[in-house]
């Protein structure tokens, strides 16, 4: 075979015309692939700085060493946990939202409508060690949600972080775009143009108990009964869901529990008295085997929000004895901080029945709240709230008395909490990416 011809590469013999269009289309092929770039920078990131990494149960994230601010100051990366870091006081880029334009604001939420001064509690925000939250972007979680079903599950604090997501999103939504309805213990929350739904389903104690009516569910204390082997009557009002948030703490706070073997309906039932947490471990242990068999664990990523603490003993802090969280304006500062108002015990049980799904290929995340919500005994409603009940001339004159320090305020504390569930949503949906 002869020799190859050589390849003559000079553009002047290469036809003006067709050059040109070669330049132009290679021109558009590139920018359309800069746009694209762009746009999944912008929407995946969220956050100036960060970067998700997941570790177990641990969201991490790490600060661009080529940005400013960074912890940094090479391309290394420090690892992160979003839950141990510090409050710190921000009137500039808080409240993430405002209390009187959130459209479906409760008023068991609304502090400032029923008469709190003080707003403080509003301008505070979670910084981790070492690293920043990502920054919440209501269209681009509505986007990630779009033909989607995002459900809270549980009591009423789960209530209230459905509720302060509620708030987050539909600033962006005009008001023909967006609805609310009540179906029983179900309220949904419609982003119309997205055909996404956030609901929140009442269950107080996660499995069928007594206190499930989302109206009449005042049961006297000492009456409270639980079907701990039952959860199916709930779980068939949220079991497609494509994103699940359970809770339950609240309504298991007392020193035994009445179970109930059979149905309320059924005179053969029988009820005995146990200890709570022998309770507690056997709910757990049914809503972990029907995760196990009911979830699909393709397309559902589930979530368990840890205890919330209550602020009731303000000793504990160095207050006054028997005040609360009455008249509080600050945070807690003392890093570690644990009063008697959450149960270390109570969360170790949800620790061992999210590790026993683990150990069966299922992964339930934990948002551990529990810390940096005890730093905050300033931010709960306190008196200030609608009263379900018209209050007496005695509590009048001593409001400690009616104080609510399980509650929070909105804006406030629960807001972080949807930060943090904000954060792995994202982080799932890059990783799926």
């Amino acid at each position: 075979m002869g020799k190859p011809h050589p390849v003559d590469v000079h553009v002047h013999q290469v036809p003006g015309g067709v050059f040109m269009r070669r330049m132009r289309s290679s021109f558009r092929y590139l920018a359309g692939i800069l746009v694209a770039i762009v746009v999944i920078i912008v929407i995946c990131s969220n956050g100036e700085n960060w970067r998700p990494m997941v570790k177990d149960h641990q969201v991490t994230g790490v600060r661009d060493s080529n940005n400013v601010g960074s912890v940094t100051t090479t391309r290394m990366r420090s690892q992160c946990d979003l839950f141990s870091g510090k409050w710190v006081f921000d009137n500039e880029s808080y409240p993430l939202y405002k209390e009187g334009q959130c459209s479906f604001m409760s008023d068991q939420l609304a502090c400032e409508k029923y008469g709190r001064k003080n707003l403080s509690y509003q301008y505070w925000r979670w910084q981790p060690h070492h690293c920043d939250l990502p920054r919440f972007n209501a269209t681009a979680l509505l986007e990630t949600l779009r033909n989607k079903r995002l459900v809270f599950v549980g009591d009423s604090l789960n209530r209230g972080q459905w509720m302060s997501l509620v708030c987050l999103v539909e600033k962006t939504i005009p008001p023909s775009r967006k609805s609310m309805e009540i179906e029983g213990s179900l309220t949904i929350f419609k982003a119309i143009e997205y055909n996404a739904t956030i609901e929140y389903y009442w269950a107080p104690l996660l499995v069928e108990s007594n206190s499930d009516d989302p109206v009449e569910h005042r049961i006297p204390l000492a009456d409270r009964t639980v079907r701990v082997n039952a959860i199916e009557r709930h779980a068939r009002h949220w079991n497609d869901a494509d994103f699940l948030i359970f809770n339950s703490y609240l309504w298991w706070r007392k020193p035994t529990m009445k179970v109930l073997w059979g149905s309320f309906e059924s005179s053969d039932s029988t009820c005995e008295e146990v200890e709570m947490v022998a309770g507690y471990k056997m709910a757990l242990k049914t809503w972990s085997d029907w995760i196990q068999m009911h979830a699909n664990h393709s397309k559902t990523q589930i979530f368990w929000v840890s205890m919330s603490p209550s602020h009731e003993s303000s000793e504990e802090w160095g207050a006054t004895k028997g005040l609360k969280c009455y008249n509080e304006t600050e945070p807690i500062f003392k890093e570690g901080y644990q009063g008697s108002g959450s149960y270390p015990i109570m969360m170790q049980a949800v620790e061992d029945a999210i590790e026993s799904l683990s150990t069966r290929g299922i992964k339930v995340q934990l948002l551990n709240i529990t810390q940096l919500s005890e730093y905050r005994k300033d931010a709960h409603l306190s008196i200030y709230k609608k009263q379900w009940e018209p209050l007496t001339q005695e509590q009048l004159a001593n409001p400690v008395s009616y104080a609510d320090c399980f509650h929070w305020c909105l804006p406030g504390v629960p807001d972080t909490w949807n930060q943090l569930l904000y954060a792995y949503i994202f982080d799932r949906s890059m990783t799926l990416s």
